[in-house]
C-alpha cells in the first residue's frame, strides 16, 4: 500500500521522468569530411585544408555542393557562414534532401534554404526580396524561379527576424539545421528562425537526401568548421503527458480506495 509521501515521491520522480523522455537526445558532434563531396551546377567550389570547408568562388547559376547518396535526415548539422565580397549582394543557403542532378531534373523534390542580401530586380529574371527564407523545389527549376521564388520553387516560410533582411558582407554566421523527415529548423547564431514541418510544405513528409550548400550569383562565399550530429526523439510530448495524466489518476484512484 502506497503512503502519501510515497505516492507524492512517485508523482514527483514520475513526472520528471516523462518530461526528460519527451526531450530530444543528441550524440556529440563530428567533423564532416567534405572531401567525398561534390557539385551540381558548376565547379567553383574549391575544398579548404582540413577538409571541413569549402569555398564557392564565381559568380555562377544555381550550384549546390553536397554527398550523393547520402541521407542526413536524423542530424544536425552545425558550422559557419560569411561573404567577403561586396561587389553583389545575391543568395547563400543550404539544401535539404538533395540527390545527385535534381538541379536539373523533372522528378526533383527537396528543400532550400537561401539568404539573398538585398531587393533586386533583374531584367530576364524579375525582383527578388533580401531576407532568409525557406522553398520547396519540385521538378527543374529554372534560373527565374530560383530568382524570384515563383514556379518550381515555391516559398513555405520566412525567417523570423530575418524574414526581410539581409546578411552582412565580412560577418561570419553560425548555423544549426535540424533535418528530419517530418520537421525543419534552422538556427542563425542560436536564433530559432525557420521552424516548419513537412505539412507545411505540402508534403507527406520531407524526402531523403543530402543536406548541401546552394548559391546562387554570389562568389566568394565561405562554408566553414561543419560537423554533424545524430538527432534521436524519443517520447513525443503529448505521449509523455498523456502518460503521465494517466499515472495521476491511477495514484488517485488507488488513494481513494485504500
Amino acid at each position: 500500500m502506497f503512503t502519501k509521501t510515497s505516492k507524492l515521491n512517485l508523482l514527483k520522480y514520475g513526472a520528471a521522468a516523462l518530461l526528460f523522455s519527451a526531450f530530444t537526445t543528441q550524440a556529440a558532434p563530428i567533423p564532416i569530411d567534405l572531401s567525398t563531396w561534390q557539385s551540381d551546377g558548376t565547379t567553383t567550389w574549391q575544398l579548404q585544408p582540413g577538409n571541413d570547408t569549402v569555398r564557392q568562388t564565381q559568380n555562377t547559376d544555381p550550384t549546390i555542393f553536397f554527398k550523393d547518396g547520402e541521407n542526413a535526415q536524423g542530424t544536425q548539422i552545425s558550422g559557419r557562414i560569411s561573404s567577403n565580397y561586396g561587389g553583389d549582394d545575391d543568395f547563400i543557403g543550404f539544401v535539404l534532401g538533395y540527390q545527385d542532378n535534381e538541379l536539373t531534373s523533372a522528378s526533383a523534390e527537396y528543400i532550400l534554404i537561401d539568404w539573398k542580401q538585398g531587393d533586386q530586380s533583374f531584367p530576364g529574371l524579375g525582383q527578388a526580396f533580401d531576407g532568409l527564407a525557406a522553398s520547396v523545389v519540385t521538378g527543374a527549376a529554372a534560373d527565374s524561379e530560383f530568382w524570384t521564388h515563383t514556379g518550381a520553387v515555391s516559398e513555405v516560410t520566412r525567417a523570423t527576424t530575418l524574414g526581410s533582411t539581409g546578411w552582412v558582407t565580412g560577418t561570419e554566421y553560425l548555423f544549426d539545421i535540424v533535418f528530419t523527415s517530418n520537421l525543419i529548423q534552422v538556427y542563425v547564431d542560436n536564433v530559432l528562425e525557420l521552424n516548419f514541418t513537412a505539412a507545411d510544405a505540402g508534403l507527406a513528409s520531407f524526402g531523403d537526401g543530402s543536406v548541401g550548400f546552394y548559391n546562387y550569383s554570389q562568389q566568394n562565399v565561405l562554408y566553414a568548421g561543419l560537423t554533424e550530429q545524430q538527432v534521436v526523439p524519443t517520447v513525443s510530448t503529448p505521449a509523455a503527458l498523456g502518460l503521465f495524466v494517466m499515472g495521476i489518476a491511477g495514484l488517485a484512484f488507488r488513494r481513494k480506495t485504500a
